[in-house]
């Protein structure tokens, strides 16, 4: 048995998840957190996952790495530490820095610090000669407009160190960048209550289809797992509505997307770690949009756990403790019951307008359906017309046995639902038909 220390975590998808992967493996977990309360209890009451799996939860502030890697010491001296972990972006930097304290695995710091940077992530490719869209950093309006002008709309603007999406917006003329701009530069702080840069990043709009790579780094080399298709809802916002794996490419597409992201991990000086990129197919070849050095959120975990056997949490836990992960193969598959996929799917619960969502159509219809291996759709709950990858209702993940029709099946099945507002209306889910077909 080994005792990890987890500092911080995602409330959702991998960080429900992540607890019980490692109790499955027979480990256990020391919970660092500035407040237990950041994870709510469920609509029945069961306290969050993070908070009830941990062996023990202590408070520390999480933001100041001093205090940190003093409290992290303090631990260490006491009883035996054999990795540290986060599923969340806004600590990756923090875990690398622990685990560089504590003399545990991980990769340098300061190799962290630049990968969860997004306009430092930009600079470092394009300094490494790794093709990618035209971009500019702007912290002030006037310096915004000029250079929003030389790129020459339509554009990207976004956050330099946010996440799940959050104000990143398309934008098609002067208007929409002043409303981006004030959006990105508003607000003082993140979620987790750290400081943010409050500078925006202008990027030439990429156009094509949307993949990820799922890839393990281990002593420099990387291993990809596979691509995952993506679909996103349209501009002004770029929300993840769906995702298929693998992704239905062609092989020649799938090698030359591959040793891209491949580059650009190079580039960073990527050594150790999960990584999650997101490329657009030009017609030009496969460009950067993001690099995630941490694991694929939004249940892609689960899709590729349903397909390979690999669960990437587990390899989490194996990179953590300094183990060379097994990929490929599995120990014994636990998220369904039945053989492996041939490809698997989710598609997200989307409302096309604000309001509270008290009821949901067309659920038994999924309770029924052979290839559905798990949905939710918690009601009643306040919704929004999707600004971030933060405002799903719920999702349904389903398989395909046979061929690459999972994305088809995820998204018939979402398509068949209703979602029921307090005023009285009924409308269907945003987001279907996603517009990604398989070939």
């Amino acid at each position: 048995m080994a005792t990890l220390l987890m500092i911080e975590s995602w409330m959702r998808s991998t960080g429900q998840a992540l607890p019980g992967v490692i109790a499955r493996l027979g480990h256990r977990y020391v919970l660092f957190t500035r407040d237990p309360d950041l994870y709510p209890a469920s609509q029945a009451g069961a306290p969050h996952p993070v908070v009830a799996g941990a062996e023990t939860v202590v408070r520390v502030d999480t933001n100041d790495l001093d205090a940190l890697v003093a409290e992290a010491t303090s631990l260490a001296r006491r009883e035996r530490i054999d990795g540290v972990l986060t599923t969340c972006d806004y600590y990756l930097e923090a875990v690398a820095t622990v685990a560089e304290a504590l003399r545990l695995p991980g990769p340098p710091a300061e190799v962290m610090r630049l990968a969860t940077r997004k306009h430092r992530v930009r600079q470092a490719l394009a300094e490494a000669g790794v093709a990618g869209p035209r971009f500019a950093v702007a912290s002030g309006w006037e310096e915004c407009l000029v250079t929003a002008a030389e790129i020459g709309y339509p554009l990207v603007a976004k956050p330099t160190d946010r996440n799940a999406g959050t104000a990143v917006r398309r934008v098609d003329g002067e208007a929409a960048l002043k409303d981006a701009f004030w959006e990105i530069t508003g607000d003082t702080h993140n979620t987790r209550g750290q400081p943010l840069e409050r500078v925006v990043l202008l990027e030439e709009l990429l156009d094509g289809p949307e993949v990820s790579v799922e890839a393990v780094t281990c002593h420099g080399g990387t291993t990809i797992v596979g691509v995952t298709d993506k679909s996103v809802t349209g501009p002004p916002s770029f929300v993840e509505s769906g995702h298929m794996f693998p992704a239905d490419l062609d092989p020649d597409a799938a090698t030359g997307v591959e040793d891209h992201v491949r580059r650009a991990l190079d580039a960073l000086g990527f050594t150790h770690g999960l990584s999650h990129t997101e490329v657009k197919l030009t017609a030009h070849g496969p460009r950067i949009v993001e690099i995630n050095p941490r694991q694929a959120g939004g249940y892609i975990f689960e899709l590729i756990h349903l397909v390979t056997g690999t669960h990437p949490l587990e390899i989490l836990i194996e990179l953590s403790l300094g183990h060379v992960p097994s990929i490929g193969t599995d120990t014994a598959p636990v998220l369904s019951a039945e053989p492996p996929a041939a490809s698997a799917a989710i598609m997200f619960l989307l409302s096309p307008r604000d309001g509270t969502v008290i009821a949901v159509d067309g659920t038994e219809r999924l309770v029924g359906d052979p290839t559905v291996t798990r949905w939710t759709a918690p009601v009643p709950t306040r919704v929004r017309y999707p600004r971030s990858n933060d405002d799903y209702l719920g999702h349904v993940v389903a398989v395909d046995h046979h061929g690459r029709r999972a994305r088809a099946l995820a998204e018939r099945a979402v398509g068949g639902l209703l979602l029921r507002f307090d005023d009285g209306d009924a409308v269907a889910p945003a987001g279907v038909p996603s517009g990604v077909v398989a070939r």
